[in-house]
């Protein structure tokens, strides 16, 4: 007899195999994974391991990034798993052998198959469930590309335990085992000792055209070009000045040399502020410009070789007026800057104030400061390029870096912090427990070559001094402290032994910020909270420069309970919106994906990860201090006070967020004095309308309305209306068009809301739809408030097409209030005063849900609903309280006559937003009872559960349901739940 089959199991195949309209969860269907857009193999790997038991990983090749990416996940994975793979062909490396040995003490044992006549060529990636067996067989192999960035085809498939593929794939893998050896250090050494790379086939040469030797030959990337179009630009157009703002790592002297050798000045003055860093350009000019020695000269120390035509100077040497002086001021047509950013300091100024050059190029990673100054102006607002290192990593430009965000040391149930003492800073339990971490994420098989980044002068010494007394990985360790107070020669020395592989860490506090170019570190290791984003960026980006032998970067962060944990998204994001819920966003998304910018990829363990997220609850991050700086940042940047479309644009502040700090933006400019006078109150109310309402994007029908009349001036019957929505693509029905009637007649808003907006600023009549007079007439009379209106409506729309999928009424896994709800499903008023769980509209047989899903613990026990999801797809679900089977809202969401929504936040410590997760249906619903606010009392409830349409992103379905416990505690809850409101077993497919 052939075995019941589970209801997922047998709708999911059914809708993968036979028929797509057919009812299926879509957690175990049929699915091919091709590395498209979202759909990667990284992302269908890390969602198998959230919800097996056991795996093995059959796979030809294996690289050490690829390892490091999932290292997180394979810490999480509670049960055990198996890799085999083999030497096949020699692509998989010692070192790579050794980061698949280091695994074994979390719980993953490698096999290589060893039979040498035959060829091991093997993708496949089976997982166990509980009652279920899953399988991904393709074209991927374990590498970082094949995992997320190639193009590839793997087929993912589910059987039950009694099936014959579940025996052809056991059979198959015992198989492998029968001819495997386990992976020892033994074993890694005697390979190690006969191997040979395969050969490199990367590095491009050109043949001289005489035929002799080759010549290397730089080319400018597809960013490089795009930049020097750009900057050729702003010289086309008159301007004699520029600023490039280029992330660390990205080549910005080599597009310097570029632009050069697109100029071809008769002379040039390339400017640097240290030495060390003069040599490297001097060697990147050459190799652009084909230079020879007495092409270049240097203005350094007692050196003054102004005959020649490249003149390298450090600012230090030239900066004096002295010396300047002694040279004509357009002696030079072509002068660089690099670091630009350090141009407040007196010296810097002298240089750029002096010189008159045909042009003057500014370059720099980081054009942000803490102080007042503005490098922007000295470049005359010209920024015709911004490589930004999101970007950067997005175009391959820079080595991927794998983060790893690990829970600092505790002592005495205190979390070290840099107000410790220092005894405890450099307690011997502490260093055990850095030196475990990265023995746990570094490096197992290439030489480290790292930087420590700690929060004193004495804990760098004396961590320095511990460090050399331990070992990882068997190694003694060898490192060096530095502090400002080391002269640079010490510096240089110190640097090059690490280079030379004679140390493995340097330990310092900020020396190596920025202005030191170390391509071969492999390894960041931060044992000090993060004051600023900036600082933490470039610290990270100490280890992003590509490197001969160095495929990615291992970033190791210690992280405490500190108040300013939330810089650390802010910062990895490069999210500077200060909007919370969208930094909340890219955490879960980076925890969904798995990857950031690129191949690069961001892990947190689970502590970890709720510090950050408690961090980000706790802080004001719209502060007006952080909305005023932000500001006057923005404005540098512009050179002009800048509107929200552009912060819109440049990605900066969100713009609902600065817009709603004062009401409106006019109010926000009359705060900061940068308009003279605050908004008449007819004005004020309309803008905080527009602001409030429409600004954010989430339904556009209001804003191109409110385009068309005012570019037109002119007024729309209802036909013509719906005729506009539907050229832009969004949905125009009689609901809809009832709904946009009773917004812009202000009849949705509460009497409340209708004072704080005044009067309409549309007359919607049945034969004519129109800007209201009184509004008309203050647009064409009044030039600010026309810009401030136009404004709001341009970048309304902006949010909508970039942040929404266009025309859709609610987006899966975005944010909604229950205001937006109403106006969203076309309630005729907004009734988010009393949608308490769950409310109904006759009127458009709706009816959300909301799910608060851990309640607080001032909640009354007859309003602590035991709400939980049994799987991504299903929520056990709790009626009000004194209901029963019987009662009429019961038997209104039981009835599938009203579309239930089903809306989810985590806690109270999130904003009054829910994600919205989709349509739900119910089943199963029983009488039940819940606890009382009375001792021992007992209130009637009913319990169901509601399937959604679309399951949950595993990452946001973590996020929900994961406590501040522990994960596998709310997993074991889970599992309570899922015999509950089960049915009859069901008929087998087959």
């Amino acid at each position: 007899m052939v075995p019941a089959i589970p209801d997922h199991i047998r709708q999911d195949t059914a809708f993968g195999f036979f028929d797509r309209s057919a009812t299926s969860d879509r957690l175990f269907n049929p699915m091919l994974v091709s590395n498209f857009e979202a759909n990667t193999m990284y992302k269908t790997i890390l969602d198998e391991l959230r919800r097996s038991k056991s795996f093995t990983f059959s796979v030809a090749f294996v690289s050490s990034d690829a390892i490091a990416s999932l290292k997180q996940a394979l810490i999480d994975f509670p049960g055990r798993g198996r890799i085999i793979t083999s030497t096949y062909l020699g692509f998989n490396s010692p070192d790579s052998f050794r980061e698949l040995a280091n695994l074994r003490d979390i719980g993953v044992d490698t096999y290589i198959f060893d039979n040498e006549n035959q060829g091991f060529h093997p993708k496949g990636f089976i997982f166990e469930q509980e009652h279920s067996t899953t399988a991904i067989v393709g074209s991927s192999n374990l590498t970082s590309r094949a995992l997320k960035a190639n193009h590839e085809w793997n087929l993912r498939f589910s059987a039950l335990p009694d099936g014959d593929i579940v025996d052809q794939l056991d059979a198959a893998i015992a198989e492998q085992l029968k001819v495997s050896t386990p992976l020892t250090e033994a074993w890694i050494q005697a390979y190690e000792a006969v191997y040979v790379p395969p050969e490199r086939r990367e590095t491009v040469h050109l043949s001289s055209a005489d035929g002799g030797s080759d010549t290397e030959v730089i080319c400018p990337n597809a960013m490089q070009m795009e930049a020097l179009q750009e900057i050729d630009q702003v010289r086309e157009s008159g301007e004699d000045k520029a600023l490039v703002v280029s992330a660390t790592g990205t080549g910005k002297t080599i597009l310097a040399a570029l632009d050069v050798k697109a100029v071809n000045p008769n002379r040039m003055l390339f400017v640097v502020h240290r030495e060390q860093i003069l040599d490297r350009a001097i060697e990147e000019f050459t190799k652009v410009l084909d230079l020879i020695p007495g092409d270049i000269g240097k203005f350094v120390g007692s050196l003054r070789e102004l005959d020649r035509r490249f003149v390298f100077a450090t600012v230090q040497s030239l900066g004096t007026m002295a010396n300047l002086e002694s040279i004509p001021a357009d002696y030079f047509d072509y002068v660089l800057v690099d670091e630009v950013h350090r141009a407040g300091a007196q010296l810097h100024l002298n240089i750029i104030n002096y010189f008159t050059p045909k042009f003057m190029l500014g370059i720099t990673a980081t054009p942000e400061r803490t102080d007042d100054f503005n490098v922007y102006s000295l470049f005359d607002f010209n920024v015709p390029y911004e490589i930004r290192l999101q970007k950067a990593l997005e175009e391959d430009m820079l080595a991927p870096f794998h983060y790893y965000g690990v829970t600092d040391f505790e002592l005495g149930g205190e979390v070290i912090s840099d107000a410790s003492q220092l005894k405890d800073l450099v307690a011997s339990e502490r260093v055990t427990h850095v030196l475990n971490a990265i023995e746990t994420y570094g490096h197992a098989g290439a030489a480290v070559k790292g930087l420590m980044f700690c929060s004193r002068k004495e804990e760098a010494n004396e961590l320095s001094r511990l460090l050399n007394q331990r070992a990882v990985h068997g190694r003694t360790l060898r490192t060096r402290a530095l502090t400002g107070d080391d002269p640079i020669p010490i510096r240089e020395a110190v640097v090059d032994d690490l280079e030379a592989g004679r140390l493995d860490y340097i330990i310092t506090v900020d020396v190596f910020n920025e202005g030191i170019d170390i391509r071969s570190v492999n390894q960041v290791v931060m044992l000090r909270q993060t004051l600023s984003s900036i600082v933490f960026t470039q610290q990270l980006g100490r280890g992003l420069r590509k490197s001969e032998g160095k495929s990615h970067l291992i970033v190791i962060d210690f992280i405490g309970n500190y108040a300013n944990n939330y810089l650390v998204p802010i910062a990895l994001f490069g999210d500077s919106s200060l909007n919370k819920d969208s930094i909340r966003q890219k955490m879960i998304e980076a925890q969904d994906a798995g990857t950031v910018a690129g191949l690069s990829s961001v892990n947190f363990d689970p502590i970890a990860k709720e510090r950050i997220f408690a961090s980000i609850a706790s802080t004001k991050l719209d502060s007006m201090k952080n909305l005023k700086k932000t500001f006057k940042d923005f404005q540098s940047r512009l050179g002009r006070p800048p509107k929200l479309i552009d912060f819109a644009r440049f990605d900066v502040v969100d713009p609902v967020v600065i817009a709603g700090a004062r009401g409106n933006y006019w109010n926000l400019l009359h705060s900061f004095k940068i308009s003279e006078l605050a908004p008449p109150e007819i004005q004020n109310k309309a803008l905080t309308f527009l602001s409030v309402e429409f600004l954010n994007g989430k339904r556009p029908h209001e804003l191109l309305i409110l385009d068309h009349l005012l570019k037109n001036r002119d007024s729309l019957d209802e036909q013509e209306c719906i005729g506009l929505l539907r050229r832009h693509a969004v949905t125009a029905d009689e609901m809809t068009m009832v709904s946009l009637q009773r917004i812009f007649s202000l009849d949705f808003y509460t009497i409340t809301e209708q004072a704080k907006y005044g009067q309409p600023i549309v007359d919607w009549n049945a034969d004519r739809i129109a800007l209201a007079e009184w509004f008309g007439d203050l647009v064409a009379q009044s030039a600010e408030f026309n810009d401030h209106v136009q404004d709001l409506v341009e970048t309304g729309l902006y949010l909508s097409r970039h942040r929404y999928e266009w025309g859709q009424p609610m987006e899966l896994g975005k944010m909604y209030s229950r205001k937006d709800v109403c106006r969203l499903l076309n309630w005729s008023d907004n009734q988010q005063g009393t949608m308490f769980g769950y409310k109904f509209d006759l009127h458009t047989n709706t009816c959300p849900i909301f799910v608060k899903y851990h309640k607080g613990s001032d909640m009354s026990a007859s309003t602590s609903y035991k709400d939980a999801f049994i799987n991504e797809k299903t929520l056990h679900w709790y009626s009000k309280n004194r209901k029963s089977l019987e009662s009429p809202d019961v038997q209104r969401i039981l009835s599938n006559k009203f579309a239930l929504h089903l809306f989810a936040k985590k806690d109270d410590a999130e904003s009054a937003d829910f994600y919205y997760l989709g349509k739900v249906r119910p089943s199963n619903a029983e009488q039940a009872t819940m606890p009382g606010d009375e001792p021992d009392s007992e209130l009637s409830v009913v319990t169901m559960n509601l399937a959604l349409d679309t399951p949950v992103e595993l990452a946001l379905y973590d996020y929900l349901t994961q406590s501040g416990s522990s994960p596998a505690k709310d997993s074991e809850a889970r599992e309570e739940l899922r015999s509950v409101g089960e049915g009859p077993a069901q008929e087998s497919l087959f």
